[in-house]
């Protein structure tokens, strides 16, 4: 059983689904608090950690982006798949404001914000993605199928393209 201190709001609805999920625990850096660094001290492969980036659309409102550590956001792929026009991150000083989470503790589950998800349709090639579980250091690992059932969070390319790729 996680420690009492585990029992984030995140981790209180995936009990209260009865979905499967792992609790993992890495040390918090508050110089860098990026996915980037959370992988490594998880000691797992970036592209399955998973960040949590908030924006607001012109006509949608706030909506929740995920993507892997190492990737950036091609905002106007958001605002497409959103059905705005364009889509802005929000300013960190807003970020426990308008979800109820700080800076580096993010989760798109749990928090104040009922917003739509969208992850990068490339999540489902892999077995787990990790996500923050809605305190810096703690976070969650389950299956992307579980993830998109339980947020109904919608795959799309939402990235910019990879330096050197096509």
């Amino acid at each position: 059983m996680p420690p009492r201190t585990a029992k984030t709001n995140a981790v209180r609805l995936l009990e209260g689904e009865g979905v499967p999920f792992d609790l993992l625990e890495a040390p918090v850096d508050e110089g860098d608090l990026s996915a980037e660094k959370a992988a490594a001290d998880l000691n797992l492969p970036p592209e399955t950690v998973y960040k949590t980036l908030v924006a607001k659309g012109d006509r949608g409102g706030y909506v929740k982006a995920m993507l892997p550590a190492g990737r950036r956001l091609d905002l106007k792929a958001l605002a497409a798949a959103s059905g705005d026009k364009s889509a802005a991150m929000i300013p960190v000083k807003d970020i426990l404001a308008v979800t109820g989470y700080v800076r580096g503790g993010c989760s798109p589950l749990g928090g104040k914000l009922r917003s739509a998800v969208y992850i990068l349709d490339e999540a489902v090639l892999h077995e787990r993605i990790v996500f923050n579980a809605g305190k810096r250091g703690l976070f969650i690992r389950m299956s992307p199928e579980d993830f998109i059932r339980i947020t109904g969070a919608i795959p799309c390319p939402l990235a910019c393209p990879e330096e050197g790729g096509g």
